[in-house]
């Protein structure tokens, strides 16, 4: 990660240095999310089926699902609140002059990025207030299947698939159950496989951030608005620890060293889902989440817990209601809490999605015009991807120590058992050595 920022840095001074990122160090970078995000949905599908029918029970799974849930809701109403005290306190929004205001505008007015994020806000504003109940049932299970926006959808097919095969006679479903146990072992060593690429990958993804982010002068301007967001994001995590720590009692800095290579992974990609398969290994193997929790908890949160965001959602509304002079009042304020947590289920977990929460955010406390919106939103656009970074980090944080809570609180935290990528490897040569014996 350093090496890349010190190339994004060095090239970005250079003619040329751009466009050769661009070109031929930025493929790099796609490929290896390109591939975590191949076997996401496979992975989803696995893991949770194997976990439902490990389980062997309902109730165990209404006790994982309905504490899981709390717990997401939960934490990200303290997130909001994080967020809005702290931007009260500092204001950043009052230091922002006329003229910023002025230039962001003209710079970002026409900007594919903040028009398609208000086009795509509009279009979520105009569906009912049960679309996101209606949204969650697939008319196709293939389609679903084919797109990993669609991840809710998956997660519900695969619930009802695996309760309706807990109905049925266990030696009608063996055959199903032993498929996807092992079609689960195999995707978690491609993601062993994927990983050894990871240093290489997290180079080509900052250098491409570096040489593709805005002028040091736009970023010095913003500076106190993204330090505000960062001051927050530090806190959250820091809350997670706390409870990550009060309810399983393990080291909190075990637990970061453990996880640091999905977080790391979620700074560097912004997208929860491409993070998703490195956050079940992580918690699975590293931690010691028994699969019958981790199955169903993380790829749940990697949907609905946008902690991290809703907590940039809250700043990002006052910081621009500050800018603009639009008063807030405290049911605002309140009003901004509840939208952001309605807004963070079932929002996509790739990189922007954010600002499409915050739009929705915007016009649901009815004090800011059309007009004013779209000025907010390019108000903080040059700032909105190395904060999405961070948010995103925080989100598989949160994932995390909620799938920890709830195992702990079931039953199911236990010991950590790494595997390594080629720890059978040995088995195969020797397996050869024997064949060969045996043929001659």
């Amino acid at each position: 990660m350093v090496l890349g920022i010190i190339l994004g840095v060095v090239l970005a001074g250079i003619d040329g240095g751009k466009d050769f990122v661009i070109d031929w160090v930025k493929p790099w970078g796609t490929i290896f999310v390109n591939l975590l995000k191949l076997i996401a949905i496979p992975l989803i599908v696995a893991s949770l089926l194997k976990g439902i029918l490990d389980l062997k029970d309902i109730s165990k799974f209404a006790k994982i699902g309905g504490r899981s849930i709390l717990m997401y809701v939960g934490t990200t109403i303290v997130a909001i609140t994080i967020g809005l005290i702290i931007v009260n306190l500092v204001k950043p929004g009052e230091g922002i002059s006329e003229e910023t205001i002025v230039t962001m505008t003209e710079n970002y007015a026409g900007d594919e990025g903040v028009t398609s994020k208000l086009t795509t806000a509009e279009e979520q504003g105009a569906s009912g207030p049960l679309s996101f109940i209606e949204n969650m049932v697939p008319s196709n299970v293939f389609e679903a299947l084919g797109d990993n926006g669609n991840m809710l959808q998956v997660i519900f097919f695969v619930i009802f698939f695996g309760l309706a095969m807990l109905l049925v006679p266990p030696e009608k479903t063996t055959t199903i159950k032993h498929f996807f146990d092992g079609l689960n072992d195999v995707v978690l060593k491609m993601v062993d496989i994927i990983m050894l690429s990871a240093p290489f990958a997290v180079l080509a993804l900052m250098a491409t951030v570096i040489v593709s982010s805005e002028s040091w002068e736009i970023l010095e301007a913003l500076l106190y608005y993204g330090l505000t967001v960062i001051a927050g994001l530090i806190i959250m995590i820091i809350f997670y620890l706390v409870i990550m720590w009060l309810f399983t009692k393990k080291n909190p800095f075990w637990f970061l060293k453990n996880l640091a290579p999905a977080q790391l992974l979620a700074f560097t990609t912004s997208s929860s889902a491409a993070t998703l398969p490195v956050t079940i290994e992580r918690v699975e193997e590293h931690i010691g989440v028994d699969k019958e929790v981790s199955s169903f908890v993380l790829p749940v949160g990697a949907t609905i817990n946008m902690d991290g965001t809703s907590l940039y959602q809250a700043v990002a509304a006052v910081f621009i209601a500050q800018a603009l002079m639009v008063d807030l009042t405290f049911m605002d304020q309140l009003t901004i809490i509840f939208t952001a947590l309605m807004a963070s289920i079932g929002s996509a977990a790739v990189p922007g999605a954010g600002m499409v929460m915050l739009v929705i955010v915007l016009q649901a406390v009815g004090k800011f015009t059309p007009e004013q919106i779209a000025i907010g939103l390019t108000l903080i656009f040059a700032v909105d991807r190395p904060l999405d970074m961070l948010r995103t980090t925080v989100n598989v944080t949160g994932d995390a120590t909620v799938s920890m809570v709830v195992a702990k609180s079931l039953g199911k935290l236990g010991d950590p058992h790494p595997h390594e990528v080629d720890e059978y490897l040995d088995n195969l040569s020797h397996e050869d050595d024997a064949e060969e014996r045996n043929d001659e």
